[in-house]
C-alpha cells in the first residue's frame, strides 16, 4: 500500500536560486502547560521548475522524493499571487 505523500501551505519568503524558491510554513500550536497559543515557522527548500514563484506567493507544496540534499518538496499549484507594487509610479 502507497503512503499519502504530506501537503503543505506557506509564503514563498525568496526566489534568489534557479528552480528552487524557500517557503516558510507556519504552524500554530498550544503550549502544553500554559495553554498559550504558539506560531511556529519552518523553512523549506522547494522545487519550482517554471521558476514561476515570487516572493510573497502562497502556494501548495508536495512531498516527493530527495531532489538535492535540501530538496525534498515541489510546488503543487500557486494558490494565491502576491501583490506587485510599482516603486516607480509611487
Amino acid at each position: 500500500m502507497r503512503e499519502r505523500r504530506r501537503s503543505l501551505v506557506g509564503t514563498v519568503t525568496s526566489d534568489k536560486m534557479d528552480k528552487t524558491v524557500v517557503v516558510a510554513v507556519e504552524r500554530v500550536t498550544r503550549h502544553p502547560l500554559y495553554g498559550k497559543v504558539v506560531r511556529r515557522n519552518q523553512k523549506y527548500k522547494v522545487h519550482d521548475e517554471g521558476n514561476e514563484c515570487r516572493i510573497g506567493d502562497v502556494v501548495r507544496i508536495r512531498e516527493c522524493r530527495p531532489i538535492s540534499k535540501d530538496k525534498k518538496f515541489f510546488v503543487e499549484e500557486i494558490l494565491r499571487r502576491a501583490v506587485v507594487v510599482d516603486e516607480a509610479n509611487v
